[in-house]
């Protein structure tokens, strides 16, 4: 079967940018994303966890609806963070991009656990600067999960 005869399957993918110009970091990495269909409103949140002094973070989730695996997802989301320049020199440091894979499948159902890739992504759920922008495409996905504990701290920025 060729991958254009597979039946598309949802998923949703986390960007964020702190470092250079974060809005044009965020639009490249969708650009370079396929599949997209949607894209929630930028949100601006301060940094969590990492290095003392990072500056403030601009997130937003896409979805999209794909042939492609998880891991080839993954593939895109690694592609569209070297071409914005990412380099990783420490865990959780500043960086140009960051892309992670959520979640994948109609109601976000499928799991991955491999060295390369776990989804659903395994620290999703308490960071509200993913499941705000989960929230405006699929609130359905995180209903009874975002709470405004979560929520607090993530100021809408506009969008894309």
């Amino acid at each position: 079967m060729r991958p254009e005869d597979l039946p598309a399957e949802r998923a949703f993918l986390g960007l964020g940018s702190n470092l250079g110009d974060r809005r044009a970091n965020l639009a490249l990495g969708v650009s370079l994303i396929p599949d997209v269909v949607a894209v929630s409103p930028i949100y601006e949140t301060a940094p969590m966890g990492g290095p003392a002094g990072q500056g403030p973070f601009l997130n937003c989730v896409i979805e999209v609806r794909t042939s492609l695996s998880p891991l080839q997802l993954l593939e895109a989301a690694r592609g569209a963070e070297a071409a914005a320049r990412r380099v990783r020199l420490e865990r959780w440091g500043p960086r140009t991009l960051d892309v992670d894979v959520l979640l994948a499948g109609e109601g976000g159902e499928r799991t991955v656990d491999t060295p390369e890739l776990t989804i659903p992504h395994p620290r999703m759920w308490d960071r509200g600067f993913v499941l705000v922008p989960l929230a405006d495409l699929a609130p359905d996905l995180v209903a009874g999960r975002l709470t405004p504990a979560l929520a607090e701290g993530v100021v809408p920025a506009g969008s894309l």
